[in-house]
């Protein structure tokens, strides 16, 4: 969507001004609010494929522009153990290719009540038992820490997670992950025990003192929650605690936003198991597009679509100012 639009007169308006005009209360009720649900009340009676394919995808990347620039970003605590699937076996096969690799140190950024921590650790732990795991989460909320850290679940949600946060795990993952208690569920403390949690905001360009250089980074399903200038801002800033050729995973962002960055930075996309990251995370993918942080269809009729679509990148050399210096290379 373009930035601004001419009028009568000649002068400009921006894209945000016409969408904050459109969504002032008539009586009460935002006029662009109302035309919203309409269209989502007749879309999501269609197949999923239908409505991401033929005349109504570009329909609906107009609808997810404009759904994009409206003022109603907020940060919430939502999330799911196994999340991303395919994301955690790329992680694995990155590891396998490291050499003679003893030992490993991850960050998990934004990492909320803990499930995607709790998720990253027992996967790599139990499938790569001979590696040392150094993982390090941080949230910039002290109350989402301590529930993260205590590691407590309730079988009936709370105020922090959903009654389906369990949703996608297996009944033999949930026994290896958890001791079963009354109503609830307790990480298992051999696995508790093993984290590092420590509260700090993935914006400040002092985080990388803080944790020190990291073999890979997870900053998923927070930048989405960011205005784009914001957010952009944030993941340069991420890129910095990456150590020279190690991975920073990235999804849950604006996809304009990635792109841009990665292109800016030189990092190296990972043409791996594009399209099943892409997909891994049905929810993000049901949502589009009606919320801003839906996740469009991945679409390979775009010249630049695996910089687009991926996720995974290798942060080759070193790096001043946020720049990398050394240029992109493909892994494949």
């Amino acid at each position: 969507m373009r930035n601004n639009v001419a009028t009568r007169d000649g002068a400009t308006m921006n894209w945000t001004t016409i969408v904050d005009l459109l969504d002032s209360p008539i009586f009460g009720k935002s006029p662009l609010g109302a035309f919203l649900r309409v269209n989502e009340a007749f879309l999501q009676r269609l197949p999923l494929r239908a409505r991401n394919s033929g005349l109504l995808r570009p329909y609906g990347e107009a609808l997810h522009a404009v759904v994009g620039v409206r003022r109603n970003r907020t940060f919430n605590f939502g999330t799911l153990f196994m999340r991303n699937r395919p994301q955690l076996e790329l992680a694995l096969r990155l590891i396998d290719r490291e050499e003679k690799v003893s030992s490993f140190t991850i960050a998990v950024l934004a990492c909320s009540i803990g499930a995607e921590v709790y998720s990253i650790f027992w996967t790599l732990c139990s499938r790569r038992p001979k590696i040392k795991f150094t993982v390090n989460a941080v949230d910039i909320s002290e109350e989402a820490i301590e529930f993260a850290r205590n590691g407590v679940y309730s079988l009936a949600g709370s105020k922090f997670t959903g009654e389906n946060i369990f949703s996608r795990l297996s009944k033999q993952e949930m026994d290896e992950l958890f001791q079963a208690e009354a109503g609830k569920m307790r990480v298992h403390r051999r696995i508790r025990n093993n984290i590092n949690w420590s509260t700090g905001d993935a914006a400040d360009p002092k985080l990388a003192i803080q944790l020190g250089p990291q073999d890979m980074v997870f900053a998923d399903n927070f930048l989405c929650h960011m205005n784009p200038a914001e957010a952009g801002r944030c993941l340069r800033n991420i890129v910095r605690l990456v150590r020279p050729d190690g991975y920073l995973f990235v999804s849950g962002v604006d996809l304009d936003v990635r792109s841009k960055v990665a292109h800016d930075l030189s990092l190296v996309p990972v043409k791996e198991m594009i399209d099943e990251i892409h997909e891994g995370d049905i929810s993000l993918r049901k949502d589009w597009p009606f919320r801003y942080w839906g996740l469009e269809p991945l679409n390979k009729r775009r010249p630049d679509w695996q910089m687009r679509y991926c996720s995974v990148f290798r942060v080759v050399g070193g790096h001043s100012a946020n720049v990398l210096t050394e240029k992109a290379r493909v892994v494949e």
